[in-house]
This record gives C-alpha cells, sequence and structure tokens, in this order.
C-alpha cells in the first residue's frame, strides 16, 4: 500500500477491512460531522447577523439552505473530480475552500456577501471533502463496511453536540466575526483528513520487464469515465435514487420544527431546545448500532429491505408524534425520531453501495446527491407554507410521515418485483433434447456418433491422396511455456481471483 496522485480504484486491489483503513474511516468522520453538522452551527449567529445587517430571519435561514444546496447539488461536480484528480488531492483543496470561505466571511458588510462567502463557498468545499470520504471508505471496507458506514455517520450528531455549543461560546467572546474567523481555522482540519485518504496501489508483479509491466497495464486500464450515467441502465439504482427523493423531502422537516412546536405547547425556550439534544444523543449510539446489525451474515443480504424498514420506523414516529399534546411526549417522540433518524443515516449510502458497486460509486453518489438536493430545497420550505396556511404543526408532522412511509413503499416493492431474479432458461435445443423420451435421447445419439465415424473414415481415405511432402511448422507456433505462464498471470489479476484447473497448469 503507497500514495500517488491519482487513484482510480483498480479493480485487482482487495478492500484491506482494517490497517489503515481504520484512519481513512476516522478522516470521514470528521468530514461527515462537519459537513451535516456545520449548516446547523451557523445558526447561533443568526440574531447577531439580524442586529448586524437589519435583515429578517428568513434572510438568514437562507446561509443554512445555501450550504445544504451546494453538499448536494454539487455531487455531479464532485464525482468528475474525483474520477480525474483522485480523493485525497480534492479533499485537500475542499478543505482549503471551507476554510476560505468562512474567513472571508469574517470580513464581510452585507448579507449577500454572507451568501456567497459562507453559504458558496464554504459549501463548496464541505461538498467537496464529503464525496470524495464516502468514496474513500467502500474501497477500504468490504466485510465490515456496514460497521465503517455506521461509525462514520455517527460523526453527524457528535459534531452538533460539539459545534452548537462551541459557536455560542465564540459568539460571546468574540462576537460573530471572531466566531467566524476561529471556525474557518477549525475547517483547516479538512485539509488533515484529506490527507488521510492513502489511495490502494495493486501489488506489484514480480520479477517482470518494465516494458512488459508497461504495455499491460496500457491494454488493461481503460479510459477512465469523468461521469459514469450508465448507472441509469440499474434498475435497483433508479429504484434507490427515486425512494431516496422521496424520503428527502420529509425526512429533515421534524428537527426543523420540533423546537417550534415545543414552544406552541407553552414550553420554555432552553426547555424546548433541550429536545435537540435529546435526539443528538439518540442518533449517535443508534447508528454505530445499527451498522453491527447491518453487517450481520443473515442480514446483509437483505439490507434493503431493512432500509425499507427503518423508514417506515421514521415514518411512523413522525404521524404519532403529529398527536402530541405536552413535553413529555415531544420526548417520547424524539428518543423514536433518534433511533429511526440514525438508522436511515447509517444505511443510505451502505445501501447504494452494495447496488452500485465500488467502481461506479463515485459516479452514483454525485448524481443521488444532485435529485437530493432538487428534494432538500423543496422539502422544508413547502411544510413552511403548509404551517403558514393552517397554523397546525399536526399536519406538518403527518405530511412529513407520509413522504418517508412513501419512500419506503417505493424502495421495499420496486426490489421485490422489479429486481426478482428469473431461472435461467436453457436453450430451444437443449430443451427438445430434455423432453424426448431416453430411447430417442439414445437413438439420436448413436446416429451422431455413427455420422460422425464415417465423415472421420472419409477423411482418412482422403488423406494419402491430399497429403503432401510434410512441411516443417514454423517455430513460432509452438506453444512457449512463458508465454502461457505470463497469459494466466494477466488473467488472474484482470479477472480477480481465478480457480487454479490441473489441465492448464505446466
Amino acid at each position: 500500500m503507497g500514495g500517488v496522485a491519482v487513484d482510480d480504484g483498480p479493480t485487482g486491489v482487495k478492500a484491506p477491512d482494517g490497517g489503515w483503513g481504520w484512519a481513512v474511516l476516522f478522516g470521514c468522520f470528521v468530514i461527515t460531522g462537519f459537513s451535516y453538522a456545520f449548516p446547523k452551527a451557523v445558526s447561533v449567529f443568526f440574531k447577531e447577523l439580524i442586529r448586524e445587517f437589519g435583515v429578517g430571519y428568513s434572510d438568514t435561514a437562507w446561509i443554512s439552505s445555501i450550504l445544504l444546496a451546494m453538499l448536494y447539488g454539487t455531487g455531479p461536480i464532485c464525482s468528475v473530480l474525483v474520477n480525474r484528480f483522485g480523493c485525497r488531492p480534492v479533499m485537500m483543496v475542499g478543505g482549503l475552500f471551507a476554510s476560505l470561505g468562512m474567513i472571508l466571511a469574517s470580513y464581510s458588510t452585507s448579507i449577500i456577501h454572507i451568501y456567497l462567502t459562507t453559504g458558496v463557498i464554504t459549501g463548496l468545499g464541505l461538498a467537496l471533502n464529503f464525496q470524495p470520504s464516502l468514496i474513500m471508505l467502500n474501497r477500504y471496507f468490504s466485510e465490515k463496511r456496514p460497521l465503517a458506514n455506521g461509525l462514520a455517520a455517527a460523526g453527524s450528531p457528535v459534531a452538533l453536540c460539539c459545534l452548537s455549543p462551541l459557536g455560542q461560546v465564540l459568539q460571546h467572546a468574540y462576537g460573530w466575526r471572531g466566531g467566524f474567523l476561529i471556525l474557518g481555522g477549525i475547517l483547516l482540519n479538512c485539509c488533515v483528513c484529506g490527507a488521510l485518504m492513502r489511495p490502494l496501489v495493486a501489488p506489484k508483479k514480480v520479477e517482470e520487464p518494465e516494458s512488459q509491466v508497461m504495455v499491460t497495464e496500457e491494454k488493461k486500464k481503460p479510459k477512465a469515465k469523468l461521469l459514469d450515467f450508465s448507472v441509469f441502465k440499474d434498475r435497483g439504482f433508479v429504484i434507490y435514487t427515486l425512494a431516496a427523493s422521496i424520503m428527502v423531502l420529509g425526512l429533515f422537516v421534524p428537527p426543523v420544527f420540533v423546537v417550534s412546536y415545543a414552544k406552541e405547547l407553552g414550553n420554555e425556550d432552553t426547555k424546548s431546545a433541550l429536545l435537540l439534544t435529546i435526539l443528538g444523543f439518540v442518533d449517535m449510539f443508534a447508528r454505530p448500532i445499527c451498522g453491527v446489525i447491518a453487517g450481520l451474515n443473515w442480514m446483509r443480504p437483505r439490507c434493503v429491505y431493512f432500509f425499507s424498514f427503518a423508514m417506515i420506523f421514521n415514518g411512523t414516529a413522525d404521524i404519532v408524534g403529529s398527536f402530541a399534546k405536552d413535553y413529555n411526549s415531544l420526548v417520547a417522540f424524539c428518543i423514536f425520531f433518534g433511533i429511526s433518524y440514525g438508522m436511515v443515516g447509517a444505511l443510505q449510502f451502505e445501501v447504494l453501495m452494495a447496488i452500485v458497486g465500488t467502481q461506479k460509486f463515485s459516479s452514483a453518489i454525485g448524481l443521488v446527491l444532485l435529485m437530493e438536493a432538487i428534494a432538500v430545497l423543496v422539502g422544508p420550505p413547502s411544510a413552511g407554507r403548509l404551517l403558514d396556511a393552517t397554523k397546525i404543526y399536526m399536519y406538518v408532522f403527518l405530511l412529513a410521515g407520509c413522504e418517508v412511509c412513501l419512500s419506503a413503499i417505493v424502495l421495499a416493492s420496486g426490489n421485490f418485483f422489479c429486481l426478482k431474479k428469473k431461472p435461467q432458461e436453457p436453450e430451444v435445443g437443449e430443451m427438445e433434447l430434455l423432453n424426448k423420451p431416453p430411447a430417442e435421447n439414445g437413438k439420436a445419439g448413436e446416429d451422431m456418433e455413427k455420422g460422425q465415424k464415417e465423415e472421420a473414415d472419409k477423411e482418412t481415405e482422403k488423406e494419402p491422396e491430399e497429403k503432401e511432402p510434410e512441411v516443417k511448422q514454423p517455430e513460432n507456433a509452438k506453444v512457449d511455456s512463458a508465454e502461457v505462464e505470463t497469459f494466466l498471470k494477466d488473467s488472474k489479476e484482470e479477472n480477480g481471483e481465478v480457480a487454479t484447473n490441473p489441465e492448464t497448469c505446466l
């Protein structure tokens, strides 16, 4: 294992399921925490920004929306860059962008500057870190991949519990400008996480000339696609993308409105904000536990249906929570929602990896995130309009629960009915032979053998007449054992593990 500038994810390299992969997992844990928690942590500074620039809350809320839009909407761009330059350099540049955006934002003189710096530049930097980290995690883990995904996904609630209090401390001590500057320095750790993403390299061939190695590598290495749209030919990928887009419409709605719902029921601000802490604490433990369950031998082949169950669990929690009338019922809702939310977070990318495989995952995740970006921008604002029209929080939670349950039904039914494998049917000639009685089959076999013998006798009679003086075969027609060994070695590396055949061994 070594490091190079560009990593193509060679097919002949087996995932180590450990070793340096644990360092990659740690980097992915930190990046996932920054990517998902940072848009929420920035909301701590909204009151200061409203006072500084004389704008409304809806204007400052656009900062988080632009951050999420950049995180999801730039998926295809990230895929192209990863396929062109590799994961490590893309993440290093992304860390610089994320830090630069927050540093420039500390010198902003209008809310538009905040949109461009914190929203666009920092959002792009986080996107350039998030997607490559998941791609590298997929390359380093195979057997332990569900557990690795669960542990990496746990970075989101852990970072949220750390960044939000840190933002409040920085705001009181240094103001919003000093807080943005320090957060920009903290985001430089994305470059450190990017440096951990050491690409996997295929093992070198033993005692083989360099010229021959270069020729074989040129033959084996196809032209890399910057964005592989062939994933849309996979029915499983299309079903997953459709279900995920529907799910995102309602998945993020309850965490946005649960605090306001508690205040509407007459609870204090600090008591209402405690609900998000409870949700994040439960979510923190639910993700790795779900990863362990998904990695069990009897569960892993049914991971898609386990993901569907998690979505139904989440949607049902929303529907039941819509009838909450006091603080205790909201606490119970946050506990069950945190469990289901953690299950969904731990399984969503694991299922995608299982559907498309390692080679197409870099393109698949970019296209999925692009589709989800549209739903992220539509979901919470639509719920807000419904709340403005009805003034009843119950309808908002009911709508979110129905959308998530619908996505579960689409995923489970689509996989069960559209991806059911058909038994392989023998060819027409084989079917006719199988359907004939044994006697007829035997007779047909004797006739065929008899005809073959007659043709062989005719050829032997013609041989003396047509036979010319013996001509020596050219030396290049002889089989060279070295060439055979080279051919067997090449085929083994290109096609993975090849079973040893005693007839081909020399």
